[in-house]
């Protein structure tokens, strides 16, 4: 659990390895089409772009000696024609990379959103929610650029290397092996920054990953923070960790500004040792003005495509780190999924059972353990007992939110783990303690417990849990928009929209967590009656703190010591004068 804090920088389960690579070209492969005709626009800008050179040689060495004011007038037309055209070629070249990029953020978003609706709650037990959210919109936009335009980037500046070598060997073999003599050094260089570079970013993934859980901690805590008046020791934190932060990133882009300088000072070499080779070494009548002129140009423009890679790559170093966050997320198993050959959940009577089960969050710590019991269809059942004996555990087990370590539950004598989760869970509502409201109307927010609801059905089911009263009464009524966690509405309200929600799915077995524990007395009282009808036919389990709410349940099971301590009805336990009757004369 040491991970679920912001403080605390995310391990690599497997270092980088060229899987990654090719694991991306999944959503590069879907738009291959228009990455090639990129890829063939990109050349034609090329070729067009290294004719120039060549007419410059032209001129110097025939057109102005021999004063054909002509030819100079055409070529000078020809050099700025080949310049528009290489211009505009580029121009639309990036059109089709900008859709292109664009398209693949939507499609990892898309695969990274589905994942994380499957993942099981343990997986967001062990996390913060700013660590999962900044994988999902800031390390997206920052590898989108590398999967598109870096890799027809990094093809197309490879083939400028070898169209602007092949015009060199044309003008002059023998400086073009001097305009080569700075790769060897150009190798070394990057080779030496390369692994120190990719650590850096890494940390600096990381360091980013805190600042945004702690920023989103505190977003969702704001309230507390300003109860408690930590504003300031919550300012020194994020303080630190922003300082860190910018520790991190300092570090990285040192490491990534040395490949720039370096490139340039090895270029900068290579085109004085071809003056230095051509004007000294060489024979000056093989080495014409035009000639020098010309090699100049295409070794100047030989470093480019050099120096251009090099930042592909140093960008590409730059993002492997978020790459591998994405692939890690996305490689995270689905642990709570249908086996093979589940089947659908017939339709459910709500008769549940227990056998033998064992079940703990961790390995090797049981929260209940050999748990058996047996619930009729149709009975209403209590869950009591302390904080952390295993209530709550227990109904998520029913929805098969966690899997069991052992033993088996059956619903109508079905196994659960044989059937397919949407089948189970679709026949099943529950309300949990945390009543969330989503940032819509309240219709909507109702509505999401049945999507194919009519409002007549919405105004029902509000009506019964007795939410139709405030909500009628305010400024829009059902239309009303509210905000992200229900901001502006009471404890109470929320809990009865989140109520209403539940019951609109018309459920089979009914779950109630602490559902009622933020609703006043008088408003319990009216809750109660409008679940009596409800209730008939249907299996409930409930789990209050406030045992005056479920003295009329059909079981009372009081939870403790990783099991039943004791069970009955409300009378039969009062009698037995144990742990029950002691829990419940301590709140009289």
């Amino acid at each position: 659990m040491a991970r679920n804090r912001y403080d605390v920088d995310e391990q690599l389960e497997t270092p980088f390895d060229f899987t990654h690579l090719k694991r991306s070209f999944v959503y590069i492969k879907k738009y291959r089409g228009k990455m090639v005709l990129s890829l063939v626009i990109s050349i034609l800008s090329a070729i067009t772009g290294l004719l120039a050179p060549l007419l410059t040689k032209r001129a110097l060495d025939v057109t102005i000696p021999d004063k054909d004011y002509k030819e100079l007038i055409i070529l000078a037309c020809a050099l700025m024609g080949f310049n528009i055209i290489s211009v505009a070629l580029g121009n639309i070249r990036s059109r089709i990379m900008t859709v292109v990029g664009q398209n693949i953020i939507f499609d990892i978003r898309e695969d990274l959103f589905a994942h994380l609706q499957e993942l099981p709650f343990t997986y967001y037990d062990d996390r913060p929610h700013g660590k999962i959210l900044i994988r999902v919109i800031n390390y997206v936009n920052s590898v989108s650029d590398m999967l598109s335009n870096g890799i027809i980037n990094f093809i197309m500046e490879i083939l400028n290397m070898i169209f602007i070598l092949i015009f060199m060997l044309i003008v002059d073999v023998r400086l073009t092996l001097v305009a080569l003599s700075g790769l060897p050094l150009f190798m070394l260089v990057m080779f030496a920054i390369k692994k120190n570079q990719r650590r850096a970013w890494q940390d600096v993934s990381n360091k980013s990953s805190n600042m945004n859980a702690y920023l989103q901690e505190n977003i969702v805590g704001a309230r507390i923070t300003q109860v408690f008046t930590r504003e300031e020791e919550n300012a020194e934190i994020y303080d630190e960790l922003n300082r860190k932060y910018r520790k991190s990133w300092m570090r990285a882009v040192k490491f990534s500004n040395l490949v720039w300088p370096a490139t340039d000072n090895i270029s900068t070499i290579v085109r004085a040792a071809l003056f230095i080779v051509g004007l000294l070494v060489l024979n000056p009548a093989t080495v014409s003005l035009g000639t020098l002129s010309a090699m100049t140009g295409y070794a100047s423009r030989f470093w480019q495509p050099i120096m251009n890679i090099s930042n592909i790559i140093n960008n590409f170093i730059n993002n492997i780190a978020y790459l591998e966050r994405i692939f890690e997320t996305l490689d995270t198993p689905v642990t709570i999924t249908d086996k093979e050959g589940a089947v659908e959940m017939p339709r459910i009577k709500g008769n549940v059972s227990f056998e033998n089960v064992t079940f703990g969050y961790e390995e090797g710590i049981d929260v209940l353990k050999d748990l058996s019991f047996d619930i009729k269809a149709g009975q209403s059942v209590a869950l009591v007992g302390p904080t952390g004996a295993g209530k709550s555990t227990i109904v998520s087990l029913i929805s098969r939110f966690y899997d069991i370590s052992k033993g088996r539950i059956t619903i109508d004598g079905v196994n659960i783990s044989d059937v397919t989760l949407k089948s189970l869970r679709s026949q099943m509502g529950i309300m949990l303690q945390d009543s969330f409201i989503f940032s819509d109307t309240v219709m909507e927010n109702i509505r999401y417990g049945r999507l194919d609801a009519t409002d007549e059905e919405i105004v029902s089911a509000a009506k019964t849990v007795c939410a139709d009263g405030f909500i009628s009464l305010m400024e829009d009524g059902y239309e009303t928009q509210v905000n992200e966690r229900g901001g502006g509405l009471s404890g109470g309200e929320k809990q009865l929209i989140s109520f209403a929600r539940t019951l609109l799915s018309d459920p089979k077995i009914l779950v109630l967590d602490e559902a009622t524990s933020s609703i006043d007395a008088r408003t319990e009282a009216l809750v109660q009656r409008g679940l009596a009808e409800l209730l008939k036919g249907r299996t409930s389990f409930i789990i209050a703190h406030r045992l005056s709410t479920i003295r009329n349940c059909d079981v009372i099971m009081f939870i403790n010591d990783h099991g039943i301590a004791e069970s009955g009805t409300h009378d039969e336990l009062m009698a037995k004068k144990g742990a029950y009757y002691e829990l419940y004369t301590a709140q009289s």
